[in-house]
This record gives structure tokens, sequence and C-alpha cells, in this order.
């Protein structure tokens, strides 16, 4: 049976796109944005020399161990602002032989649902303010870097960097994008050093070869800093890092683990330097056992092993997590809604040990 109409007239009228979209608002342009929230002299000269900090230690030439310290996701700016004020003081007192930056993470990549971070939904009440949520963040990583404290992200959506980007420091693919195309080419794009983790099934393979890839010119779409869609064209990005935060068969940062990563990246032809995530799955997505991947890895770096130029810690002002809840009355003071954290004390603990185990080496 012939199912083809006989000529177009046959064809009822009909939608045939966005059938499945409940809305579409517009944002306001990048451009605009950074107008009304530019940066000033003093958190330019924090995020330029933050940045250079940082290439210098993946590039062998400065000695010191980065660590990368903080919450695993900003719900509170309040709290954020707290923490970062008592990390600058301790940033500066420990700088001779750790590099601090905090963790500043708006984004969060879910395994299947649940809350998607500052950026996407700042009321926490899934009402997807993404035009405050945008807002908020720049406000809040701006006044940082006036503090002189630089941050670092994970870069989930590939149209947030147009807002922020100019502010942060270090940026990170995630477990579950290291291996995306469209991530890759964005990472190709960034104005800072780039980290990318393992996959989360343990594979370091995918991270390397998404260095690879960012190493390299693309062109892609994206959109301008006035919000029109564009052809996105890239000069690479020379300053990649592999971070190892283990997988689904287990944790990655044993020396074995080490000689496997520095072997992979000599084949690539890249360089054999790596950051050790103390949190996911090397600490068995258990909060408490973040001390002791830490102190594992920084004997191994006390021992002689430069190859380790970094840590990541995720810390807050108070251990544990809590739920999420619209009712910000309900949620404890400086407590992670995402992943369990240690506290402030425990984390001023490791990073002066980290500056005490260095001493000899740095």
């Amino acid at each position: 049976m012939n199912i083809v109409p006989d000529s177009p007239g046959d064809v009822p009228p009909q939608a045939t796109g966005n059938l499945r979209i409940r809305s579409l608002e517009s944002l306001v342009p990048p451009a605009r944005l950074a107008a009304v929230l530019p940066l000033d002299a003093a958190a330019t000269r924090t995020i330029v020399s933050g940045r250079q900090a940082v290439e210098r230690v993946l590039g062998g030439e400065d000695h010191r161990l980065m660590a990368v310290v903080g919450p695993c996701s900003i719900h509170d700016p309040e709290a954020a602002r707290d923490y970062a004020h008592r990390l600058r003081e301790l940033a500066d007192e420990l700088a001779d032989r750790v590099l601090v930056v905090m963790r500043f993470y708006f984004e969060k990549p879910r395994k299947t649902v649940g809350w998607k971070g500052l950026i996407n939904d700042p009321h926490l009440d899934d009402s997807f303010d993404v035009a405050s949520g945008l807002r908020l963040a720049r406000g809040l990583l701006i006044e940082i870097a006036r503090l002189g404290l630089a941050t670092a992200t994970e870069f989930l959506e590939p149209i947030t960097p147009q807002y922020i980007a100019d502010t942060i420091v270090l940026g990170a693919i995630g477990a579950r994008t290291t291996e995306s195309p469209t991530h890759r080419q964005m990472a190709s794009g960034l104005s800072m050093p780039v980290g990318f983790k393992n996959s989360t099934d343990g594979s370091l393979q995918a991270a390397v070869d998404a260095m690879q890839s960012a190493r390299a010119p693309h062109s892609f779409l994206g959109i301008d800093n006035e919000g029109g869609t564009c052809v996105v064209s890239t000069t690479g990005n020379p300053w990649g890092v592999l971070m190892l935060r283990g997988g689904r068969s287990g944790s990655n940062y044993a020396p074995e683990f080490l000689h496997e990563a520095r072997t992979r990246l000599e084949a690539a032809s890249l360089p054999a330097r790596v950051i050790v995530d103390c949190s996911h799955a090397n600490s068995g997505k258990d909060h408490r056992r973040q001390s002791i991947v830490w102190r594992d890895v920084l004997a191994q770096r006390a021992a002689g092993d430069r190859s380790i130029v970094g840590m990541m810690l995720e810390s807050n002002l108070l251990p544990g997590s809590q739920p999420a809840s619209a009712d910000r009355g309900r949620l404890a003071y400086g407590v992670s809604i995402t992943d369990g954290c240690i506290g402030w004390d425990e984390t001023a603990v490791l990073l002066r040990e980290a500056h005490a185990a260095l001493g000899a080496v740095v």
C-alpha cells in the first residue's frame, strides 16, 4: 500500500521540531555580563600571575607542589567567601613550597539526576534560573580573585566558558566528559591550563588522548561574546595535565599506577606530570579516607617522584555532606550538599604536613 501522500496538500499542518522542549529562554550575552561585572586590576593580576605559576609548575620550572582544595561544589556564597578568606591566609603561609588553588566548582555532572550546580540552579529549587546563576558565579569568582586567591573549576557546559573563563586559573575536564570531542575541542581554546581526569572506568588512555587532542587546533560551533552562534577556531592548548581520580576498578595513586601514567604520557610525547585527586574513587568515595591518599602520595613526592606536580582535596568548612534543600534554613552552614568533604581543620593540617614534608626537597 502506498502511504506517501499524492501531493503536499494532503499533509496536514503539524509541527516537527521542538516537540519535547518546554521553553526557550534567552540569556544575557557574555560581553554584557562582563561589562556589568568587569575584572579590575587586582583580580586581573591574580589570574595572570596564577596561570603563569601553574604553567611553571607543569613545565617543571617551579618545584612547588600544587594543592587544589575546596568544596565539592559551591552552593552557599557566604560559606564560599568564608572558606576563601581562610584559605588565602594559609596559602600565604605555605607559598614557598605549596601553590594553593581553591577548588570553585559551579557545574556538577550527574550520573542520573540531581542538583546540577550553582550556575544551573542557584536557588536549589529546580527553577533553573541560569541567568542569576551565571551572574552569581562570575561575581564570586571576581571577588575571590581580588583577594589574591587563584581558582579552579570544571567546565561542563560548552557555553559556560564564555561567561567565566577569564576569571579561572586552572580548568578541568571531568571523568564523564574526557572522552567527549566537544570538551576536547573546548579545552583547545581555553586560556588557562586544563586538567583531564581519567574516565570513570579508570582508563588513563582516554585522558591521554584528550590531552593530545586539546593541544591541536580545532574549529567548532559555539557562541561569540555577543551571544551569537559562530564558528570557533582555536590555536590549541599546550598546558594539559593528567588527573588521576581512580575508577570502577579501584584507586590509581599507588606507585605502579604512577609508573603506568608516566609511561603512557611519554609514549604520547606528553610531559610526564600528574595531579592526584585524593577524592572520588581514589578514596572509595569516603571523604574520611582522603587523608590516607594525601599522605601516601605526599610520601611518594617527598621520596623524589617529581611527576607528581599536584594533589586535590574536596574540603569544606565542616566535614561530611547533607541533602540539598530549597529551604536554606534547613542547611547546616559550611557542609557540602554533594560529595562528602573533609573539614577546614583537617584541611589545614594536611596542607601544613605537605609544607613540612617538602622542606628538604622543594
